[in-house]
């Protein structure tokens, strides 16, 4: 990160990032989910639920985790950077060039729970 903006994306097409010019590597901002703290919260729960996630750096608005895959113990950086309008990304994979997808749908995936939001107070089964 330096100056609000993250490292561009390699050549390789292992890597996204919503500030990305190129089609090959950009991808949406996620959107706010209520305030920018109430969105790093969230962000912070979504990830908690995702498997062999590691946070390595909260510092203000910016917030770095590690991915680990499951099989080749590949590690993949994942960053976020929670704004007044959205929240900035980036998912790269530190080895390799190819990734399948994996760090686009990653990204997908946390955009589709963080909107979801958290449970509504009674809602809750029992």
């Amino acid at each position: 990160m330096n100056a609000g903006r993250f490292e561009p994306c390699p050549s390789s097409p292992n890597c996204v990032n919503s500030q990305a010019t190129d089609s090959e590597h950009k991808i949406a901002p996620l959107a706010l989910n209520g305030s920018p703290a109430e969105t790093q919260a969230r962000l912070l729960l979504v990830i908690a639920e995702q498997p062999r996630a590691t946070l390595t750096k909260a510092e203000g608005n910016y917030l770095r985790f590690e991915f680990t895959s499951a099989l080749m113990r590949f590690v993949d950086d994942v960053e976020f950077l929670i704004g007044s309008q959205s929240v900035e990304v980036r998912s790269a994979s530190r080895l390799g060039y190819s990734d399948m997808g994996v760090n686009r749908q990653r990204i997908e995936t946390i955009r589709e729970a963080l909107a979801k939001g958290p449970p509504e107070k009674g809602s809750e089964r029992r």
